[in-house]
């Protein structure tokens, strides 16, 4: 059997177990702090990330170089009559480049011909002209509302059936 404890192995025992009770109820208490601190502060934290992440998605990004104004184009040196345009469908309407060609030809433009563009996901129109053909372009785009000009990009001469102006209408 076991042997008799003696007074100082009891007390040891005594104390020995006040020490673990004590460390498990500190080692609760700071779990429980924790998880308050956590409930308490993790709205209004999120919070803080959720408006600092949608600001710095609102702002801007400023880009610290000189604005190139384009040269001025000037005064259209050719009349919409002797302006040949080739219109390209770029939004998969069906119809829509015979509409607009029919369009265009009401005001005064010889059309060179209607077709469907190589893609069909043209998010907005674009007016694009051959070299030395700017103005004339910038007419157009003014004709038909267009914000979009510049110089004939991914269309080759050959297949503008002698066009000097292309019309590729988007879903705007």
């Amino acid at each position: 059997m076991d042997a008799p404890l003696t007074a100082p192995d009891a007390v040891v025992r005594q104390w020995r177990l006040a020490t673990l009770v004590a460390s498990l109820v500190a080692a609760a208490e700071f779990v429980g702090l924790v998880v308050l601190g956590f409930l308490l502060l993790a709205k209004p934290l999120s919070k803080a990330i959720e408006h600092h992440a949608t600001a710095a998605a609102a702002t801007p990004v400023v880009r610290h170089h000189k604005l190139v104004k384009p040269p001025p184009v000037g005064r259209a040196k050719h009349p919409r009559g002797r302006t040949g345009i080739l219109v390209l469908n770029g939004n998969g309407r069906a119809g829509a480049a015979h509409i607009a060609a029919t369009r265009l030809k009401h005001l005064g433009y010889p059309i060179r011909g209607a077709a469907n563009a190589a893609r069909s996901d043209y998010a907005t129109t674009v007016v694009m002209f051959r070299p030395g053909w700017a103005a004339e372009g910038h007419r157009l785009a003014r004709d038909l509302h267009v914000g979009v000009v510049g110089p004939l990009d991914g269309i080759k001469t050959s297949a503008l059936h002698g066009a000097k102006l292309v019309v590729v209408l988007g879903a705007r």
